[in-house]
């Protein structure tokens, strides 16, 4: 059976149901809804009093059951209000990398932080911060443009576009970071990650970027457990500034 309803806030947000979800939204305002955009946003409202919200902006691979855990781990463990952001809405791309690399000198910026404002707009709180990995790093940086987010961490964001990636839709971090609120950004880089060289990490610093530097670490080190790359201590650590920075 599917339930289909609408929940008046700031905006109408629109939500597809099966019937074993509807009694996990009754009892924990966690569930899959269509941002006024119509793009895809896992959202998780379960604490009474959260101490802020956060949008996740996820890697290359999208939505999936890694950030719908992600934000109901993070808004218990946290106690924030947490939404993470579809970066491909409308598309099925698969699982495979390479039609997902293939799309994204498609994708457009302005509508990509319009989704990540309106899942902020979705979670009713006062603060708002942002936290993206991979792909989802580069638009936190891209997102500094704005002033909508409180504080912003990029997980090994991309500081420069790669070649294949370039368009005219797509503004190079830099240049939103000069515009923008530079100072509001902490960047988690790995020291052995070539999508962040540290020429490019020594650009985000001299633009007053926060940045730490773990040097052991590859490219996608604290998101997925499951990645070859993954560095448990090193994940632990950046999640706690991660937390430290955002409610600061």
């Amino acid at each position: 059976m599917k339930l289909e309803f609408t929940r008046a806030a700031t905006s109408t947000l629109t939500a597809t149901l099966t019937q074993r979800n509807f009694f996990r939204f009754w009892h924990t305002w966690e569930m899959r809804i269509a941002l006024p955009s119509g793009t895809s946003c896992e959202i998780d409202k379960s604490i009474k009093n959260p101490k802020m919200g956060l949008v996740i902006a996820p890697d290359i691979f999208g939505l999936r059951p890694l950030y719908d855990e992600m934000v109901k781990k993070l808004a218990l463990d946290w106690q924030f209000a947490v939404a993470a952001v579809e970066p491909f809405p409308g598309q099925t791309l698969g699982a495979e990398i390479e039609p997902r690399s293939a799309a994204v000198p498609k994708l457009d910026d302005e509508k990509h932080l319009r989704d990540l404002c309106e899942a902020a707009d979705a979670l009713g709180t006062p603060e708002v911060g942002l936290m993206g990995f991979c792909m989802g790093g580069m638009y936190c940086l891209k997102a500094a443009r704005s002033s909508r987010f409180k504080k912003l961490v990029s997980f090994y964001g991309m500081i420069k576009i790669p070649q294949a990636w370039q368009s005219a839709t797509q503004t190079e971090p830099l240049s939103c970071l000069r515009s923008g609120h530079a100072d509001r950004v902490l960047a988690i880089i790995g020291g052995k990650d070539h999508y962040t060289p540290a020429a490019d990490v020594e650009e985000l610093k001299k633009l007053k970027v926060r940045t730490v530097v773990y040097p052991e670490a590859e490219h996608a080190f604290a998101h997925d457990a499951g990645r070859p790359t993954h560095r448990a201590e090193d994940a632990a650590d950046a999640f706690s500034k991660t937390k430290a920075w955002l409610l600061g």
